[in-house]
């Protein structure tokens, strides 16, 4: 597998997990770009808007816009693949927790 993909995917499972730990499920595309930044993903602005789209695509996240800027709330499915209950291409499947 191509690194960018593994990374891809990962950078998926980050912002869902991110996400789900949320107070009220959501965050704006700021805080998910410094969550990804927690986890060694720096990537620009840019990646995050499109990796919020892929998700929102998916339906495993909804995304509003709020003055130019993506805020993103988790869908139950989300909550389904951040927790490993369902998978889905695309998505890292989270390791179980010990």
């Amino acid at each position: 597998m191509a690194m960018h993909k593994i990374m891809q995917e990962d950078r998926r499972l980050v912002i869902l997990r991110s996400l789900n730990e949320m107070g009220g499920y959501e965050a704006n595309e700021s805080i998910i770009n410094q969550c990804l930044e927690t986890y060694g993903h720096n990537v620009s602005r840019d990646t995050v808007r499109s990796e919020l789209a892929w998700l929102d695509e998916q339906q495993l996240i909804s995304v509003r816009d709020v003055s130019g800027y993506m805020v993103a709330k988790l869908t139950a499915r989300g909550a389904d693949v951040a927790s490993g209950k369902a998978t889905v291409p695309g998505v890292k499947k989270p390791r179980p927790s010990l």
